[in-house]
């Protein structure tokens, strides 16, 4: 019985041992298609990205990509907690992904609003930082041939829009 408890307690400490990992911090990009990076290269996306630009700057931060092509609203307040780990500090919502495909859902304007009012205040609940994030006001230059998915420039322009405001959520980098 020793023993096996032994056992147990070393594979916990050596599971909250991996699970602290190298990352003080992490940021999870949550919505759809323009989150999942439909159309790009896994390594454009402005997720990809934007762990580079934190890399480059002494960042020790795990951005994780949480966008499903096709959610709608209900769909990401379905999935938030599980994608959303207790760990998380800072959440990238997408403020248009889901609400553009509640129209093909026939799920109403107003509901779309209210799960995603639901979903950001049980992100804030949580004390998560929630910085919105919306491809729909860049330029046609910085969109698929579609109008609606971002191309690679699209991705990098909304990976530096975000930088600063990432940053301000994160504060200065930690040293080691």
């Amino acid at each position: 019985m020793f023993l096996r408890t032994l056992g147990t307690s070393a594979c916990l400490l050596v599971a909250v041992g991996l699970s602290a990992g190298p990352a003080a911090a992490q940021v999870v990009a949550f919505g759809a298609s323009n989150v999942s990076g439909y159309g790009v290269d896994p390594s454009e996306t402005f997720v990809s990205v934007l762990q580079s630009l934190l890399d480059a700057k002494g960042y020790r931060v795990s951005v994780v990509n949480a966008g499903v092509y096709g959610d709608t609203t209900a769909q990401m307040l379905d999935r938030l907690d599980s994608d959303v780990p207790s760990s998380t500090t800072v959440v990238i919502l997408d403020e248009s992904g889901g609400l553009f495909n509640d129209r093909f859902h026939h799920i109403s304007q107003a509901q779309g609003a209210a799960d995603m009012t639901t979903i950001t205040a049980r992100l804030k609940s949580r004390g998560i930082v929630v910085i919105p994030m919306s491809g729909a006001a860049l330029p046609s230059a910085d969109h698929q041939a579609d109008g609606v998915h971002l191309n690679a420039a699209g991705h990098r322009l909304i990976a530096q829009q975000l930088l600063p405001e990432v940053i301000s959520a994160l504060g200065p980098p930690q040293t080691k």
